[in-house]
């Protein structure tokens, strides 16, 4: 019997009449991919298709039709239900257009640094949006290096990308945007200012969600084009509550449902909330802004209250600690602190000196 884990995966791989199969076990365990395998033998034996071969004898398949099995059978068994939108997409506008009738053990690095100039060239795309799409082909390109035991796939390299840039708002503007602010509007912007929680999880937020006696919202699922999922890095993390959140959803307590609703009960949209948000600015006579920058807002004040990168990760949910590092130059009193360190192993009659001569002069 030839089953093994792959990535916390099960799969059956054998041979059969010369050809190699390689497939996923529908039930995730060991004695499930046994019977999976079993189950396929028993279907080749009487001559049927099991109708998932992806690689038959040494013919393998173009970018487009592997491309497309990876989609079926791995994309759509392992992503949220965003990241499968978002890699059909990329597939269907950008990689299989490009790549799709070249052999998928025939993809090189030079038609790779083609795709990248052909994407650069028409001046439409961001590096970073790029760097994404290369992602998804390096992922896809990985899978096939597995599945049909391929000697080598291309090393695919990433563009630069600038220091990402962000706006934040003052803790005066932050003040201001809450004083414009009313009824449910003034309760999700300022959990929103208060906590960092992205606009997915703030509307996926249920009272069961609350610890009253804790004073701690746990964040466990969010909300995408009204589908509820997992949270971005798919993890459950806490948050404690400021005194002004705990009063102000305490006075609106529930026993169930969600938190943040419409006047019908029904999820607020995402254009919404944006709309919504750039009337209260525009009130308030701030610059417009989407509501994801309530979110930067909170981990700014966090840094420049003297809070650790780790800290912020932890209340962001950031799953790449590089991605919390855009907040550090923030925290200014750490750095002095650091620099301070070195005093201690140095002589300071040169410094103490030119302090006397400054309150001199």
């Amino acid at each position: 019997m030839a089953v093994r884990k792959i990535h916390n995966s099960w799969w059956v791989d054998f041979r059969s009449n010369g050809i190699r199969y390689r497939k996923r076990s529908p039930e995730n365990s060991r004695t499930g991919a046994l019977a999976y395998e079993s189950l396929l033998r028993h279907k080749l034996s009487k001559g049927d298709s099991i109708n998932e071969s992806i690689n038959k004898g040494n013919e393998h398949p173009n970018f487009k039709e592997f491309s497309r099995q990876w989609f079926e059978t791995y994309v759509k068994s392992n992503n949220k239900a965003s990241e499968i939108r978002c890699k059909e997409m990329t597939l269907r506008v950008h990689l299989i257009p490009f790549f799709g009738k070249t052999r998928i053990d025939k993809i090189s690095n030079f038609q790779i640094e083609k795709y990248k100039a052909s994407k650069i060239k028409t001046k439409k795309l961001s590096n970073k949006s790029i760097n994404n799409q290369l992602t998804i082909l390096a992922k896809c390109l990985r899978t096939a290096e597995e599945w049909l035991d391929l000697n080598k796939i291309p090393t695919i390299k990433k563009l630069k990308v600038p220091p990402q840039k962000y706006d934040f708002l003052t803790i005066e503007e932050s003040n201001l945007l809450l004083n414009f602010s009313k009824g449910v509007w003034y309760d999700l912007f300022l959990l929103a200012l208060k906590t960092g929680l992205r606009k997915g999880e703030l509307l996926a937020l249920t009272w069961e969600d609350i610890n009253w006696k804790n004073a701690q919202i746990t964040v466990r699922q969010s909300i995408h084009r009204n589908i509820i999922t997992s949270t971005k890095s798919n993890k459950i993390r806490h948050i404690y509550m400021t005194n002004d959140v705990y009063n102000c959803l305490y006075k609106k307590r529930r026993e169930s449902g969600f938190i943040f609703t419409d006047e019908n009960g029904k999820h607020f949209s995402r254009w919404r909330i944006n709309d919504t948000l750039a009337q209260v600015c525009k009130k308030a006579g701030l610059r417009r802004i989407t509501c994801h920058v309530l979110r930067h807002t909170f981990a700014s004040h966090l840094a420049m209250a003297g809070a650790t990168v780790q800290s912020i990760q932890q209340l962001l949910g950031h799953s790449d600690i590089k991605t919390t590092m855009r907040y550090a130059h923030l925290n200014q009193s750490s750095l002095q602190k650091t620099i301070k360190l070195l005093d201690c192993n140095t002589d300071n009659k040169y410094f103490g000196q030119y302090m006397v001569n400054k309150k001199l002069t």
